[in-house]
């Protein structure tokens, strides 16, 4: 796994980690940024996401080409 602090490349992940940042604001966490103009947890979540203030691990993917070639094996 990838430990990071840039938001990631894709927008599914970054979506994701977004709403999972929510879930944490909404259950009481406190927030990382001093001053935002936000007041909805997705809006913080993204804002924090933006200013690279979370640390997340991505795990990493296997590439794809392997994983056909291991499905005909099991086969």
């Amino acid at each position: 796994m990838t430990v990071s602090k840039e938001p990631p490349s894709s927008q599914f992940a970054f979506v994701l980690l977004a709403a999972k940042r929510a879930r944490q604001l909404m259950a009481g966490a406190p927030m990382l940024l001093a001053h935002t103009r936000a007041h909805k947890p997705t809006r913080i979540a993204v804002d924090e996401l933006q200013h690279e203030l979370l640390e997340y691990d991505l795990p990493e993917t296997p590439n794809s080409a392997e994983n056909k070639e291991e499905r005909r094996r099991s086969e």
